[in-house]
Parts: structure tokens; C-alpha cells; sequence
């Protein structure tokens, strides 16, 4: 009798054994999944991402930083995705909760103050470009960034004196040069101007904007021979004689009682957010050759 409680004890565990078992195994395939659900993705995968259209990307990034969003990396990914799609807010959203984790990272700080830029808070991205000197003030970027907004606020001593620091640093960096020598422009000094452009314009890394600038601010000085020069290495002879011809009458008054009467007003440089435009006070064509000598608003262009 004993035996037989006994071998109904032993079945009666493992039944027991069994139904528990089977109770917890989906449990231990739901946590197993979610596990690797929550693994981030492999340096291949995230590669392959950032090779993808930019709507994808964003997804992409947005996954992972669901994943782990005190990530730095990820962080900044997942901005620069949404910048990339116009996803201006979120990115701010996503870079403002980073720098509580990571309060010293330039790169967030950077990242940052550009997309307050390109939304029109110059006044915070200021702030923030401040901040990145204080952390980086080894990076010739930060400076001339900071410089950058200076420039938009009108305090161009300040921004000249950014831009000094961001040469020190990097004495050949094409875009601190442009835009130290826009800068000069719009306080006036021309030949300076001209000097820092032409070290812009010899640079490897030079695009058609600086030759543009260059050209137009040797126009100014009355250098139309050197203009040509610099204009016709990107634009045909045509465009060139038309910008040269155009510029000579808005900067050599024209000597007759018509011209008088008319009043023309005086050339100026007017300054704009940078990345944006400088504006001549009359129409000047773009050396690329892409704009007529009709088309409106030529420009001296500070980037970022």
C-alpha cells in the first residue's frame, strides 16, 4: 500500500513537473524574443542604414534609439537623420535630451546649434556655439561656428576675432576663410577680404561659391580685368563680360545729366543669416553661368 502512495506521489509530481513547464516555456520564448528585440544593431547593419534613403534612415535610427536612448552615438545618428528630413523639432527634442546625459559632448553641441540656425534662432545657437568652445576650444569648427553667428547679429568685430581663433587652428579651412572674408566685406575692408578669399579659392575643397565671392569682391575694388580672370575658370566668356559689364555700372557712376537725374543708389552689402545671402544692391550674374544676367539678387554667401 505504501509503495502504491508512492508511485502516485511520483506521477503526481511530474504531472505537476510537466504543466509547469509547458506554462512557462512561451514566457521564456516571449522574453528571449524581446531580448532580441532590444540587441542594437550590428556595425554592418547600422552601415547599411546610413547608405539607405533618408526616410529609411530615420526609421532605422529611430529604432535604435528607442533601444537605448542615453546611446551618444545613436543620439546623434538619429538627429542628424531627422535634420536630414526637415524633422527640425524632433531633433532638437532628441539632442536637448542627449546633452542632459552627455553634457560635455561638442559633437551634440555642434549638431545642435546648426539645426537652431538653419530654424532661425540665432540667438540660442550663439549660446550654444559658446558652450562648444568652452568644451572644445581645440576644434577650429567650433569657433567658426560661433563666428557665424556674430556675423548674423552684426557684431562682425566679434565674429573676425572667432574666425582668427578658428585659423589658428586650421589656417587653411576653405569655409572660415570665406566667411572671414565676407565678413570683412561687410565691414568695409575690401583688400582683406580679397586675401582671405584668395586662400579660400586655392584650396583643393573649393567650390564655385567661393570663386563667385572672389570675383565679385575684386569687381568691387575695380580689379575688373583680375575678375575676369577669376570668373572665367568656371563660367563662359559671355556670363563673365555680362557680370564685369554690369558691376562696372553699379560701382562707376556714369557721367551724363540722364544718369544723374535717375539718382542710382549707392552699392552696399547687406547682411544675411549665414548659409543664406549677402546682397548686392543690383542684380549680378552667378559666374557658374546657371542664372541670367537678368535674374535677381546676386549674392556673397557666409556658410556654415
Amino acid at each position: 500500500m505504501s509503495s502504491a502512495k508512492t508511485s502516485l506521489a511520483l506521477i503526481a509530481f511530474a504531472l505537476a513537473a510537466s504543466a509547469t513547464s509547458c506554462a512557462s516555456a512561451p514566457k521564456d520564448d516571449a522574453a528571449l524574443a524581446m531580448q532580441e528585440a532590444m540587441k542594437p544593431a550590428s556595425p554592418k547593419e547600422r552601415a547599411a542604414a546610413n547608405r539607405a534613403d533618408p526616410l529609411t534612415r530615420a526609421n532605422f535610427w529611430a529604432k535604435e534609439h528607442l533601444k537605448d536612448g542615453e546611446d551618444l552615438t545613436v543620439s546623434l545618428e538619429f538627429a542628424r537623420a531627422l535634420r536630414e528630413i526637415g524633422s527640425h523639432e524632433r531633433a532638437l527634442d532628441v539632442l536637448s535630451r542627449a546633452l542632459i546625459v552627455h553634457p560635455e559632448s561638442a559633437d551634440a553641441l555642434m549638431l545642435l546649434g546648426r539645426i537652431q540656425m538653419a530654424t532661425g534662432d540665432v540667438a540660442a545657437a550663439g549660446r550654444v556655439f559658446h558652450r562648444a568652445t568652452e568644451v572644445a576650444p581645440e576644434r577650429a569648427e567650433t569657433w567658426a561656428a560661433l563666428g557665424t553667428t556674430f556675423d548674423r547679429e552684426g557684431q562682425h568685430k566679434l565674429a573676425q576675432t572667432a574666425y582668427q581663433r578658428a585659423l589658428e587652428l586650421e589656417p587653411l579651412r576653405t569655409t572660415t576663410l570665406t566667411n572671414y572674408g565676407l565678413s570683412l566685406v561687410l565691414t568695409g575692408d575690401l583688400p582683406g577680404a580679397e586675401a582671405k578669399l584668395l586662400k579660400a579659392a586655392a584650396n583643393a575643397d573649393a567650390g564655385a561659391r567661393v570663386t563667385e565671392n572672389l570675383a565679385l569682391v575684386l569687381g568691387l575694388q575695380g580689379k575688373f580685368d583680375d575678375m575676369k580672370t577669376v570668373s572665367g575658370a568656371a563660367a563662359p566668356e559671355q556670363v563673365v563680360d555680362q557680370n564685369v559689364a554690369l558691376l562696372q555700372g553699379l560701382i562707376q557712376p556714369v557721367r551724363s545729366w540722364d544718369a544723374l537725374a535717375e539718382k542710382p543708389a549707392p552699392v552696399r552689402v547687406a547682411e544675411t543669416l549665414p548659409g543664406a545671402e549677402a546682397q548686392i544692391a543690383e542684380p549680378v550674374t552667378g559666374v557658374d553661368g546657371a542664372a541670367a544676367a537678368q535674374s535677381p539678387g546676386r549674392t556673397l554667401r557666409l556658410r556654415n
